[in-house]
């Protein structure tokens, strides 16, 4: 039986999902938003163009992925290194740029019941920018649907810094280091993203081939899908050429498959 084609999408859109199991979707993706400033550069603008336009790419996928019913979706949207090492009228640009998108969105995530959060050292942003991201996590609240998490003067190494420190202090006030536990649950439990699963797929834009820093701890078994396509160009039906590639393959979590025991993938990735 063909699937039912999510309201929403449009032609090219559906075409693509049509050819996807929907019993097999991703349970988490994850995407490294790359090449603003390539598209920018190319079009003889300045590098806050590249980051004006990704808003439009922003929108569309997380639309589409919404559409499609992905549980969540994250979206590393401004790195610790980009604080400590971008010009500060490009930061400063940047972090206006969130305020009026959280300020513009914040409907369309109420309109696909999404509900945002955010992951990273929010503490040293802006205090204004901060009251912002808090207003728009609680209008969007109650949604009951995709979760989207935006990264935001986010590390992965620090991060498990943050996981190792928050168990250490555990501890003390459990009685001291005698108490301490250190294991994969352990650590797991105190990342930012403990109330997510891990991603299955992370997708990469602008064609670079490697993590940046971003949820290494998390992405030990995603599938990585890169694309050469630069980030204000990246739409829906992009999101859905890289499902497409994540169903194709063979996820084994360090093991063998063979023809008497099932693949990971066919229990849902």
């Amino acid at each position: 039986m063909q699937p039912t084609v999510p309201a929403g999408l449009d032609r090219k859109e559906a075409e693509v999902y049509l050819r996807l199991d929907p019993q097999r979707l991703p349970q988490h993706i994850a995407i490294i938003m790359d090449g603003n400033g390539r598209w920018a550069r190319r079009r003889h603008l300045p590098r806050v163009a590249g980051h004006r336009a990704g808003v439009a790419a922003v929108r569309s996928t997380i639309e589409t992925a919404a559409r499609i019913r992905i549980p969540a979706l994250t979206l590393y949207a401004f790195s610790e290194e980009n604080w400590k090492r971008r010009p500060r009228g490009e930061v400063d640009y940047l972090m206006s740029l969130l305020c009026r998108y959280l300020t513009k969105e914040v409907p369309t995530l109420n309109g696909n019941n999404i509900r945002l959060n955010y992951i990273g050292r929010q503490h040293e942003l802006p205090t204004k920018v901060q009251e912002r991201m808090d207003w728009a996590r609680a209008a969007t609240a109650n949604n009951t649907g995709m979760v989207l998490t935006l990264a935001l003067n986010y590390s992965a190494r620090t991060e498990i810094v943050d996981a190792v420190r928050a168990m250490i202090r555990a501890a003390i006030n459990n009685g001291g280091v005698d108490h301490l536990t250190v294991d994969e649950t352990a650590i797991s439990g105190n990342l930012y993203t403990r109330h997510l699963p891990d991603p299955d797929l992370v997708i990469r834009t602008s064609g670079e081939m490697r993590l940046s820093n971003f949820l290494l701890w998390q992405l030990a078994y995603a599938e990585i899908y890169v694309t050469p396509t630069l980030w204000p160009e990246f739409r829906g039906l992009d999101l859905l050429d890289g499902i497409s590639e994540y169903q194709k393959r063979e996820r084994r979590y360090g093991g063998l498959v063979d023809g008497s025991r099932a693949s990971p993938q066919s229990h849902g990735g």
